[in-house]
């Protein structure tokens, strides 16, 4: 049983909490807790559930088992409306018509807030935002960052215990993508927010969240820091999920794994087992009479993407591109960081 203070520093909780569309299953059983200031993001391939999660803390679906809970209060059959929880949609969802202060005013209002005040609490988010000068733009007036970044204020203007981020960066061109998300972790931190952020791109996750929720086929496959998940996978579904993975069958003994042509160090008992390797913690030596082979090359702008047989095994290598280029058939030696190999089972 959780002690009052542990209880007090939580902001959601999902107790057991299963969500039915007639006879599918979109969310089974799953049992998380996020602390309040916490940006955790829920990350899968489509149809994992990560989507429906969302729309259960929102209230836009209600669980058909379990307990969800709001800043200690079980929200489980309350209506969207009876939550104290700021959306921010793919597509920014903003009023095209009034202005950028209005728009970020809106919950005030709505909620009581007399005019002037809710204006005066809006400028002074915008003018914490960097939009200060823009208080009288429409929408269609900005950029998509920037309009991003309006719908994020409309959000924190109404002081909510939560905000989420349904795929925020869908709309936003490739290019800008790396500096609006920064942004959003930028404004999460500096407000303490609780945010919940559910987007499919791996990058995007490792790069704002605080823990990763993975889910796959509606449960909940791992849940970590950024380092956790991509340095120490708990299954080959999560390392070749997150990022590129060299998976491999074989056994091992005495503390050394060994497959056709492989041999590194792991720790756990004897028997057939399985490890991850990433591709970047594998260098390569040029050597006359290396084991290994370039079996072919990929450029890739900042990098190449070598596949290298050894043995039996097949292994994809990432190399900087200022490394020197290798040709296929150069013989090589392969120098793996043990910090990279991961032992699935």
């Amino acid at each position: 049983m959780k002690d009052n203070a542990e209880t007090q520093d939580l902001a959601i909780e999902f107790v057991g909490v299963v969500k039915r569309f007639g006879d599918a299953v979109a969310v089974d059983g799953i049992d998380l807790a996020i602390r309040r200031g916490e940006l955790v993001t829920f990350l899968g391939p489509s149809g994992c559930g990560k989507t429906t999660s969302l729309r259960l803390i929102a209230g836009l679906e209600l669980p058909s088992d379990g307990h969800l809970r709001i800043a200690g209060r079980d929200v489980s059959r309350d209506p969207a409306s009876e939550r104290n929880v700021g959306m921010v949609f793919q597509s920014y969802a903003l009023f095209p018509h009034v202005s950028v202060l209005d728009n970020v005013a809106y919950g005030p209002v709505i909620r009581g807030v007399k005019k002037a005040e809710a204006h005066a609490k809006a400028r002074g988010i915008l003018d914490q935002i960097g939009l200060g000068g823009l208080h009288d733009r429409l929408p269609a007036e900005l950029s998509g960052g920037q309009q991003q970044r309006v719908a994020v204020a409309r959000a924190i203007a109404q002081q909510p215990d939560v905000i989420l981020f349904d795929e925020p960066l869908s709309n936003v061109d490739a290019k800008l993508r790396r500096k609006v998300r920064s942004e959003i972790r930028a404004l999460q931190q500096e407000f303490g927010l609780t945010a919940v952020y559910v987007t499919h791109d791996q990058e995007e996750a490792l790069a704002v969240s605080d823990r990763i929720v993975v889910m796959d086929k509606g449960r909940i496959a791992q849940v970590g820091t950024p380092e956790d998940l991509y340095e120490r996978p708990a299954s080959a579904f999560i390392a070749n999920f997150i990022g590129d993975a060299n998976l491999i069958e074989g056994r091992v003994m005495a503390g050394r794994f060994a497959a056709e042509g492989l041999d590194v160090p792991v720790s756990g008992a004897d028997g057939p087992a399985s490890v991850s390797i990433r591709p970047e913690r594998i260098a390569l030596d040029l050597s006359a009479d290396g084991p290994a082979r370039i079996a072919s090359g990929t450029y890739l702008g900042s990098r190449m993407e070598y596949a290298v047989t050894l043995g039996g095994t097949e292994l994809l290598v990432s190399r900087p591109i200022s490394e020197p280029r290798l040709e296929a058939g150069q013989p090589v030696a392969l120098r793996i960081d043990t910090g990279g190999v991961t032992r699935l089972s």
